[in-house]
């Protein structure tokens, strides 16, 4: 069955807070929809809106036809306490709620007292549950389990999986889907480049309509065929046709001329206020002055002059409201809105010894799973990218070189004075009850709480934010809080385990730019492949297999 989405000047928002309003989009099939716009401008909430879990401000959205089945897959973990990884893709599939569906139909249509109606809602709970694939559902599922690289045991819980395991099961649970229509919140967190090419290749080839939000640049150029951006800026949502590439170059020149736009209307909107005062200042000075030199003189030439005053002050007059009719029939062009803009630097440390870590025959056994052995030294300055498939190694081999796990062959020597800043995958640093003005103030001790505040701001976490505990903030908050803590934390060898994940667009690019100017040592891990296009690099370690090989930065 193939679905339509309709959209007719929606508004999203939360309390009196509007996040956008006029939104008209039609998507069909073979449309694949980009949804950009920074943290809390409303892409989840629109994704949820057309979903039908919540209705929105105002204007419609519809689906048709009536009873096509919508996937939404969101971006952080919702499976359930004890779920098992069958049962996670089986809900994720839909297959779930068919199921259960086509099993009460079923027994409604057993009771004695059955009828007609019973029978026509058991026929379409069956053909709901055949549509969305659940009768060979078991028999796909371990070849597609195989497929993304989930080599686990299916009954195993969800909740001890590790994030690029349950990045996995989510993909999986993707590829065996087969619904009318897909809404995937950042579907490619987590993701390795061969789940990447994976979920690249089911998007591309879906038929059906797919509105998707990412991060991931590369992911958007090369499936997005339009591009949504909320735009805080021109404050209203724009449709740009064609990819993302495309997108870029058309929001750039968009935004210069809006900015033109505006400047060339205060322009002239100035001058004629000007003129405007200047003939009202004429019509003042030329009455007085007329009526100056009046004094002393005979009571008829005064009442000449009093009339050649009064004429000229009507004709100053005149020509001050032709020229305010002026300024009232000039277009109105409002000023873009400046929004906030992340400005990240990271603070250097005075620099550390010449050799920051070096391993010589390290070897580390996790059960079944052997890194090493690893011979790798790394100097200051050096810039490396690990790269690898998820499970390959590159957190344990970050563990090694940070002496955080003691190898249990070989050796691993550190550095002299090396400073260590952080961001982990988990976002660990800010996870817990305590609430983020605390763990903040824990981490930086020495801080003043205004000072703690005002730093927290610029990176857009507000008095509501600092008050609320760690766990409660987005993906996204407790990622800008942790880059928050490298601006306040000198370091010299900077540590960024998959840094892109949750972050918005502007966001990683001002991430980059800090990258770039940071003069300290950094290893970098991340599927992103155009932050690895972008970042300057010394070297390349690619992991896979348990093993270490050095290739070169392109």
């Amino acid at each position: 069955m193939s679905a339509t989405i309709r959209m007719h000047r929606v508004a999203a928002g939360h309390g009196a807070v509007e996040l956008f309003s006029g939104l008209d989009l039609v998507v069909a099939d073979g449309d694949v929809i980009g949804l950009v716009g920074p943290n809390g401008s409303g892409k989840t909430t629109l994704l949820r809106m057309i979903a039908g879990l919540v209705p929105p401000l105002a204007g419609t959205i519809d689906v048709a036809p009536r009873g096509a089945s919508l996937g939404y897959l969101t971006q952080q973990a919702d499976a359930s306490p004890g779920e098992t990884v069958r049962a996670a893709i089986a809900r994720r599939t839909g297959v779930a709620d068919a199921t259960a569906r086509m099993d009460a139909a079923a027994e409604a249509l057993g009771a004695p007292d059955a009828d007609d109606a019973a029978q026509d809602a058991y026929a379409d709970a069956l053909e709901s549950w055949l549509a969305l694939g659940g009768a060979d559902l078991d028999e796909r599922l371990e070849a597609t389990a195989a497929e993304v690289g989930l080599g686990i045991d299916l009954d195993r819980e969800v909740s001890t999986l590790s994030g690029g395991q349950a990045a996995r099961v989510g993909l999986a649970g993707l590829l065996l889907s087969r619904y009318d229509a897909y809404l995937l919140d950042e579907p490619s967190n987590d993701l390795d480049a061969a789940g990447l090419d994976l979920l690249e290749r089911f998007i591309a080839d879906a038929g059906a309509p797919v509105l998707m939000v990412s991060h991931d640049r590369e992911l958007l150029a090369n499936t997005a065929t339009s591009i949504v951006e909320i735009d805080r800026s021109l404050q209203r949502i724009v449709v740009y046709g064609g990819g993302y590439d495309a997108y870029l170059e058309e929001r750039s020149i968009r935004r210069r001329h809006a900015r033109e736009s505006y400047e060339d209307y205060a322009r002239r909107r100035s001058a004629l206020e000007a003129r405007a005062r200047m003939q009202r200042a004429w019509m003042d000075k030329g009455t007085k002055t007329a009526m100056r030199k009046a004094k002393g003189r005979g009571m008829e030439r005064d009442k000449h002059i009093r009339a050649h005053a009064r004429g000229s002050s009507e004709k100053q007059a005149a020509k001050a409201a032709q020229t305010d009719r002026m300024i009232e029939r000039l277009e109105v062009v409002d000023e873009p809105r400046k929004e906030w803009v992340l400005q990240l630097t990271i603070a250097s440390a005075p620099r550390s010894g010449d050799v920051v870590a070096r391993a010589r025959g390290a070897v580390v056994r996790r059960g079944g799973f052997t890194l090493g052995p690893v011979d790798a030294a790394l100097d200051y300055g050096d810039r490396v990218a690990i790269t690898g498939p998820n499970g390959a190694g590159k957190s344990t081999l970050l563990g090694l070189l940070l002496g955080r796990i003691a190898p249990d062959e070989g050796h691993v020597d550190p550095g002299s004075r090396v400073v260590v800043g952080e961001i982990d995958q988990a976002r660990g640093a800010f996870e817990g009850p305590e609430t983020l003005a605390r763990r903040f103030a824990t981490e930086m001790p020495d801080w003043p709480d205004a000072d703690v505040r005002t730093l927290l701001a610029k990176f857009g976490l507000k008095s509501d934010h600092v008050a609320r505990p760690s766990a409660s903030l987005s993906p996204g908050e407790r990622t800008r809080a942790a880059l928050a803590l490298l601006q306040a934390r000198g370091v010299n060898l900077l540590v960024l385990d998959e840094p892109t994940n949750h972050l918005d667009l502007p966001a990683i690019e001002q991430l980059e730019e800090a990258l770039d100017a940071f003069e300290g040592t950094v290893l970098l891990v991340t599927h992103d492949r155009r932050m690895l296009e972008s970042v300057r690099l010394t070297r390349r370690w690619h992991v896979e297999d348990g093993h270490v090989t050095e290739i070169p930065a392109d």
